[in-house]
């Protein structure tokens, strides 16, 4: 702990000392143990702190939807299928797959701006797996290229270990089944 050697205050009517700054091959000094970590602004103030490092990176690019076809199919002529696959999933099964597909849809019908609920997503699915919001804002991305955007997300969850087709619930039994099972041994045996 940092204790200073001369504990003496200037009396009222000196002048107090100047401190000189650090040359410029020294690092700045440390704050004292007292710093207050809530005087700084909250992340959504702005801009990412400096230093923040993201886990990992998207594990196919935006633009890389024939790589499975099927789904680039389903996502262009029925986008409301795949985007709730993607949501039970990055909302862990609280709400099915058909819920988030009826809202999706009724929201493409009546405003068009279904965009903003599917961009939601996209921000939960980088919060989770703490991906770079890559190559821009996750909304500006679902506004422009919103079917590129859900044919990624959904790559992403599917090269994390989801089967896309069984939903939540359906993973989290499968996982559970392959880690449960004991092994089996015959009766008669003895060691």
């Amino acid at each position: 702990m940092y204790t200073p050697s001369d504990n003496s205050q200037p009396s009222f009517g000196q002048p107090t000392p100047k401190s000189t700054p650090p040359p410029f091959d020294q690092p700045p000094p440390l704050p004292p143990a007292s710093f207050n970590q809530s005087a700084l602004p909250p992340p959504w103030a702005g801009a990412q702190p400096l230093g923040v490092v993201y886990g990992s990176q998207w594990s196919s690019g935006l633009c890389d939807c024939t790589t499975d076809v099927s789904n680039c199919c389903i996502t262009c002529w029925c986008p409301c299928i795949t985007f709730g696959q993607i949501a039970e999933i990055a909302d862990k099964g609280t709400t099915s797959c058909a819920v988030h597909g009826v809202l999706y849809t009724i929201l493409l019908t009546v405003t068009g701006c279904q965009f903003i609920y599917s961009c939601m997503y996209r921000s939960k699915i980088r919060q989770q797996y703490m991906l770079p919001e890559d190559p821009c804002n996750d909304c500006l991305l679902h506004f422009c290229c919103e079917p590129c955007a859900m044919c990624q997300e959904y790559r992403e969850l599917k090269h994390r270990g989801f089967d896309m087709s069984l939903g939540w619930h359906g993973n989290m039994e499968k996982q559970h089944q392959a880690v449960v099972t004991p092994p089996y041994a015959p009766a008669g045996m003895k060691r």
